[in-house]
């Protein structure tokens, strides 16, 4: 669609229109900023948009394109620091529309693998006085005069409005993304004191049993032996209501951080802990949806207290890559002791595998286990993208 003068201005009202409907129907922050970019480049029409969200350490906290495939993505690399022409649109509220934007004096290069782009208009994404994000687009769809933008007044003054609205959904998102976590919180200390009771309870029912059990071995040994097995059935239902309550919670780092940076810092603590070395990897993956995120950190620490506890590996290595254009596979490997396949019924209670197919189906994923004695145990579970 073309915006310029020749226009038709109901189409262009129309398509403002659904641009505006659809970012006030996103909830999550990762959807809001999706959605801002698509519809910034369908009304303006241009090749590549991008928003950038800083952070607090010169780089971008988020950064979402549209218009590159996942191939050239995957090519360009890291995420962009703020420098040059993005970093403007950072420290003030001046709009950029520039003819070619490797001609501007601030402009420092990209990267071999990055399309090529000439005329350029950005627009500071504000809340207030505070500049939240920076909506870039390059590339106008149509004819340029010669050494002019292809962009126009008309197209800086409807990327404004999307900059102005943009604000606000992404204000929103982040509003309810808050509103969520103090939900959640609220939940733990919930379950946290439902739990105190419900273990606290089993434990002294435990104490006191262990103690008429002491009290009978030389008396009446047969008394004694029942006691004691109710020791160890109070024992597994306690360890079993510790688990179940664990298990709702979802780890407030995945929230703050997501995945990647959360699974990088348990298995450095893991490493540190640890006589075995456990190393980490990690390459391509995007956000995911939280359930599959969640599902994925679980099964990886189940896998890693195995491989820790059990194994008596010297290694483990856990990798997390892009697998398709939006999904992820998790792979834990260690070189210990491993089991034979043919018990993997008796293994899978003892290892936990069960709980861990059903944290992978749940999440529409699957996961695949590899073993043999002496030979080591490879997990990998892969789910797909959102």
């Amino acid at each position: 669609m073309n915006t310029g003068p020749g226009s038709d201005p109901g189409a262009v009202l129309a398509s403002v229109s659904s641009a505006l409907l659809d970012m006030n129907r996103q909830l999550e922050v990762r959807d809001v900023l999706q959605t801002i970019v698509r519809s910034a480049r369908e009304v303006l029409d241009a090749e590549y948009a991008a928003l950038g969200v800083p952070d607090d350490h010169g780089g971008f906290a988020q950064f979402v394109v549209d218009g590159v495939s996942e191939e050239q993505w995957k090519a360009i690399g890291p995420l962009p620091r703020q420098h040059g022409i993005l970093a403007a649109m950072l420290q003030d509220a001046t709009p950029q529309r520039l003819a070619d934007v490797r001609e501007d004096p601030r402009f420092e290069g990209w990267p071999a693998a990055h399309p090529d782009m000439s005329d350029f208009l950005g627009l500071p994404v504000a809340d207030g006085d505070e500049v939240i994000a920076a909506l870039f687009l390059a590339n106008k769809r149509c004819p340029k005069p010669d050494g002019g933008c292809g962009f126009t007044e008309r197209d800086e003054e409807l990327l404004r409005i999307l900059a102005q609205h943009a604000a606000i959904a992404l204000t929103n998102a982040r509003l309810y993304e808050r509103s969520r976590e103090l939900t959640i919180a609220g939940e733990r200390a919930r379950l946290a004191h439902e739990l105190h009771d419900a273990v606290a309870q089993k434990l002294f029912s435990l104490r006191l049993t262990a103690q008429a059990a002491t009290a009978l071995v030389d008396r009446d040994p047969a008394r004694a032996k029942e006691e004691l097995h109710q020791v160890a059935a109070l024992a597994a239902e306690a360890a079993d209501e510790l688990r179940a309550a664990v298990v709702e919670l979802r780890p407030a780092a995945l929230d703050e951080d997501g995945l990647v940076a959360t699974l990088r810092t348990q298995i450095q603590v893991l490493d540190r802990a640890h006589t075995a070395r456990v190393g980490f990897t990690s390459h391509g993956v995007r956000a995911l949806p939280a359930a599959q995120e969640e599902a994925l950190l679980r099964v990886a620490q189940e896998a890693l207290h195995n491989a820790l506890r059990h194994s008596g590996a010297a290694h483990v290595d856990v990798s997390l890559v892009r697998r398709g254009p939006s999904g992820a596979l998790l792979r834990v490997a260690d070189d210990g002791g491993g089991f034979e396949p043919a018990t993997i019924r008796r293994a899978g209670r003892h290892l936990g595998l069960v709980s861990m197919r059903d944290r992978a189906s749940g999440v529409g994923g699957k996961l695949t286990v590899e073993s043999a004695p002496g030979k080591g145990t490879v997990i990998e579970m892969e789910v797909p993208g959102g």
